[in-house]
């Protein structure tokens, strides 16, 4: 289920349009949610080069968010909800967003300027959450990238503990590269061993034929 949907501008995190669905059960901590949003966004406003496509864990749901133009559009969801759908859906939020509202971005000084794009992220959202909107978007969902390959941490961890989303990205690339020099280093020792062995065995068959040949002489 789609439960939230913010926009805002990367640069300040001015928050330009939102999407609240109302529903009993889970609108008692939407506003948990919609803070948390908030933090992020100036997380993100902070941070030199943030990853463009994320997930972030809280409680029992995710945050989706990707960053398009200067733009970052985030949807909040529970985690039974299809990852590539949320993708799917905040690609359409992102172009349609962009149309109506692309050359005023940098424009406007007051939050939720444009509010009154919550209408047309009310139909989408609708139209998403129908099992046959879900489908007709395989074609879609086909031409987004991999988004299982999209990191997922959880919102404390960036948010409370103060560490830039790029330092995270930066530390898988450095896991992955450490894993490839330990296979190298590892390999390389396992050729000295060989060599080493080699040697060995030459310069005991040397001294060998040196005995032989001072012993028969």
């Amino acid at each position: 289920m789609v439960l939230l949907t913010m926009i805002a501008r990367v640069a300040d995190g001015l928050l330009l349009s939102a999407s609240v669905q109302e529903d009993e059960q889970s609108g008692r901590n939407l506003m948990e949610y919609q803070a948390q949003a908030k933090q992020l966004f100036r997380k993100i406003s902070q941070d030199p080069n943030p990853p463009v496509r994320y997930t972030l864990e809280s409680g029992q749901y995710l945050f989706h968010y990707l960053i398009e133009r200067s733009v970052i559009y985030l949807v909040l969801c529970d985690k039974t909800f299809s990852r590539r759908l949320a993708f799917s859906y905040l690609e359409d939020v992102q172009q349609e967003f962009n149309s109506q509202y692309g050359s005023r971005i940098d424009t406007v000084t007051r939050p939720y300027s444009f509010i009154e794009f919550d209408t047309y992220m009310q139909k989408a959202r609708k139209s998403y959450m129908d099992s046959r909107a879900r489908r007709n978007l395989g074609q879609i969902n086909t031409e987004l990238q991999d988004v299982q390959r999209i990191m997922v941490q959880n919102i404390d961890d960036v948010l409370m503990r103060g560490e830039a989303l790029s330092v995270l990205d930066t530390k898988a690339s450095h896991l992955s590269s450490q894993s490839l020099k330990y296979k190298k280093d590892a390999k390389y020792l396992n050729m000295r061993s060989s060599y080493a062995k080699i040697a060995a065995v030459i310069v005991v068959v040397i001294l060998f034929l040196l005995f032989l040949r001072y012993w028969i002489l």
